[in-house]
């Protein structure tokens, strides 16, 4: 049987960190992502570089790109599906995670 990822990637979420990963300058793994606390239901997701694999990292490879996810954030995300909007007001990534379990009024953070 074969194992499921901890999180899956959009096209579109794909396609900005492909862009993203190209304008940088420098060679990435990929990106990282995590959480951290914050706001007023306890934790907020975190983006950033990966200019090289934790230890520990969870890697997920879906459609072309590399994500690593700290070990610290790994029961928080499993099951994460992980999208790019962009509007007329506002673009971002967002995620859609089954393990929460709530969200703030304003969307910035949320608890599991």
């Amino acid at each position: 049987m074969a194992s499921r990822q901890a999180m899956t990637v959009t096209e579109a979420a794909a396609g900005r960190i492909q862009a993203l990963l190209q304008r940088r300058g420098k060679p990435s793994v990929g990106i990282r992502i995590g959480v951290r606390s914050r706001g007023c239901s306890g934790l907020t997701y975190t983006v950033e570089y990966a200019d090289e694999k934790g230890r520990f990292d969870e890697v997920v490879q879906d459609r072309g790109v590399t994500i690593l996810i700290d070990p610290k954030a790994t029961m928080f995300i499993i099951g994460t599906e992980m999208d790019y909007v962009e509007d007329k007001l506002q673009s971002g990534f967002t995620f859609r995670n089954p393990n929460e379990k709530g969200r703030c009024g304003c969307g910035e953070s949320f608890h599991v």
